[in-house]
């Protein structure tokens, strides 16, 4: 399993910000460089990090409303996991997601032969009354009693 972080460089992100009629404010800027380090998180995990910091003061709330801003930008994407907590991507390239169904995580598989193959496929169907926007494919998985999950 290849985990990458992706995510717009410091620069790019405020240019977005400008481009869009937001203020650079010491919070997004805290919420945007914790991003990378957790890659897919909630408000919580963000604050947290933010806080450990110290770079910013922040509440849970801001920071959520600052994640959901950010995603309707394009900046991250939204996970909704079993736990109906809101988790933020990183990384907004194509790519599946197992979702640990038991400890809330997300890990990224970055396979795009079968990302092609799977659109390719569904693309070609029809859906009476609607059309597919994009393709996302989340695998729900549990931990087996090896302490690594290998995927390719």
């Amino acid at each position: 399993m290849t985990e990458i972080n992706k995510a717009f460089d410091i620069e790019e992100f405020r240019l977005i910000l400008k481009r869009n009629g937001l203020k650079v404010t010491p919070q997004r800027l805290a919420v945007h460089e914790a991003m990378p380090q957790l890659g897919h998180a909630c408000a919580d995990m963000v604050t947290e990090c933010i806080l450990k910091k110290e770079s910013a003061k922040v509440t849970v709330a801001s920071v959520y409303n600052i994640l959901s801003q950010l995603s309707n930008l394009g900046v991250y994407h939204r996970r909704m996991s079993s736990n109906n907590k809101m988790y933020f991507d990183v990384n907004t390239f194509k790519h599946i997601h197992l979702y640990d169904t038991v400890n809330n995580e997300y890990k990224d598989v970055l396979d795009a032969d079968l990302i092609q193959t799977i659109e390719e496929r569904l693309c070609r169907r029809r859906f009476k009354g609607y059309k597919i926007d994009r393709v996302d494919i989340q695998i729900l998985c549990h931990p087996t009693r090896r302490s690594k999950v290998t995927a390719r």
